[in-house]
């Protein structure tokens, strides 16, 4: 009844996609993705299927069926996808998981199959689904309510269309989600989604040519190329996303107008970076006593690592009070990398540590100030034990707790 094309569901039941390489054209392509060398290269080669398909089928080669972007929020998987569609050269069907959740049974594999409808009919084609984890999500076998069960029916209809029985290939399906460990095991097989491509984190390289890109328009000051800008400030900006430093280079160029300034200098980026990690600044009536308190406890990180061999150095301390909660905090500039020796974890620990021990030193006393730094300590120890196997005391075994935390693979007397 509510899948039909008639009657007052018939509207409900049809796709909402916006069609992209026909009338409506984008104008993004890949120069405007900066970072991501590796992503990129795999998505380039999707387009080069479509555009010289012959080369690959006189070796024998299959076109892929699909790919998977993953990874953190703001990383530039939608604007991949973007790019995709704008050099392909092929209609481009885009919509969200979202849009295949709904009250009323039915509508989502419906919406399902007219989106593959109108892909089939404009073929060759892309169709990206952005956020795929809503609709997408690991089938319960039954647990739960209708919804569930509603939400179970669509993923089984986007299984059958994306690798079926009569599947045609020569629709491309691209998806973006940044919980791919959520995603149905069904979903993520090959034939559906044959690549998996991690979008992550940009390194310092990669940082500095996305800020290249996002200072394009913005006036700088003469005294510093663009280069030497983009340079500069990808140090000072490590764990930093795509989206992370368009918001930067968009927040100094604010913060220079509001001084009546026609050029940005380096100082508003810094400040724009450091409103971006700890928030705008607070007026908080402190006393004298309050703020020598803090000093005193940025100034305890700022020693701690000093006198650490493997702690990241420290680039700058504030004790000016942020919207996010601080009183004040340590910038650090750690190094790239994803290996982490013991050394490293406890001397960062010590650094941690450092703010509480200056307390105690110079005012016999302690405040509530190290609260975040408790708990970045237990993270680090937690992990160490119960993950990484760098303890003394137990066997290198992984005893970490599952997600909702109920089962526990360790005995009461190990606990």
């Amino acid at each position: 009844m509510f899948g039909g094309g008639g009657g007052p569901f018939g509207k409900l039941s049809k796709s909402n996609a916006a069609v992209y390489g026909e009338d409506k054209k984008i104008e993004t392509t890949f120069k405007d993705v900066a970072g991501n060398e590796g992503a990129k290269q795999e998505i380039m080669e999707f387009v080069d299927f479509l555009k010289h398909p012959k080369k690959y089928q006189a070796l024998g080669a299959r076109v892929p069926r699909g790919a998977l972007l993953v990874g953190p929020p703001g990383t530039g998987k939608t604007l991949l996808a973007k790019a995709v569609a704008g050099e392909a050269g092929v209609p481009f069907l885009t919509t969200s998981g979202s849009e295949f959740v709904e009250i009323f049974v039915g509508v989502g594999a419906s919406r399902v199959r007219d989106l593959f409808k109108t892909a089939r009919e404009k073929a060759p084609s892309i169709v990206f689904i952005d956020e795929i984890d809503a609709v997408g999500k690991k089938r319960n076998a039954g647990k739960g309510g209708g919804g569930n069960e509603e939400r179970d029916n669509t993923l089984n209809q986007l299984l059958v269309e994306m690798d079926g029985f009569a599947t045609d290939s020569s629709v491309i399906v691209l998806a973006a989600t940044n919980r791919a460990d959520s995603l149905d095991s069904a979903l993520l097989r090959p034939g559906r989604f044959d690549r998996q491509v991690d979008v992550g984190l940009p390194n310092i390289k990669e940082r500095e040519q996305i800020f290249k890109v996002h200072l394009r328009g913005i006036s700088t000051d003469t005294n510093l190329s663009k280069t030497e800008y983009a340079r500069k400030l990808s140090a000072l900006t490590p764990g930093f996303s795509g989206a992370d430093i368009m918001n930067i280079c968009n927040e100094g160029a604010i913060i220079a107008a509001r001084k009546d300034m026609k050029h940005v200098t380096i100082r508003e980026f810094e400040q724009a970076t450091e409103r971006v990690i700890g928030g705008i600044e607070r007026k908080l009536n402190q006393s004298d006593n309050e703020r020598r308190t803090v000093a005193y406890h940025e100034a305890g990180h700022a020693v701690a690592g000093w006198f650490c061999e493997f702690a990241a150095p420290l680039i700058k301390l504030t004790i000016i009070p942020r919207a996010k909660g601080s009183l004040g905090f340590a910038q650090y500039l750690p190094d790239e990398i994803t290996l982490y020796t013991t050394e490293q974890l406890e001397d960062q620990i010590k650094v941690a540590l450092g703010g509480r021990i200056s307390e105690e030193i110079f005012f016999n006393r302690v405040t509530t100030g190290a609260s975040d730094d408790f708990k970045k300590c237990a993270q680090y120890a937690h992990g160490m034990v119960t993950e990484y196997g760098m303890s003394p005391a137990l066997v290198p075994i992984n005893y970490a707790v599952d997600e909702n935390g109920i089962s526990k693979p360790y005995s009461e007397e190990t606990n």
